[in-house]
């Protein structure tokens, strides 16, 4: 398993992205992504630096592992 890097709220959303899902609203400090045909949402909190913790279960909500989600960087 690879480690993560520190990456940006709005760089985490730009890696979503890749994998299909879509930005739909901001809500305070967090955006919002949904995917069609996923029943998670993602609320990816828009800080300089996210959490390696809240990053990696961002990435199991979205049914990734850490590896496919640093090859889309």
């Amino acid at each position: 398993m690879a480690q993560l890097p520190t990456l940006s709220g709005v760089d985490v959303v730009k890696v979503f992205e890749r994998f299909e899902w879509e930005f739909v609203r901001q809500s305070g400090s967090h955006m919002i992504m949904v995917k069609d045909g996923e029943i998670a949402s993602l609320s990816i909190p828009k800080h300089r630096e996210v959490a390696k913790g809240t990053l990696r279960g961002l990435i199991r909500s979205a049914n990734l592992t850490t590896d496919e989600f640093i090859e889309k960087l």
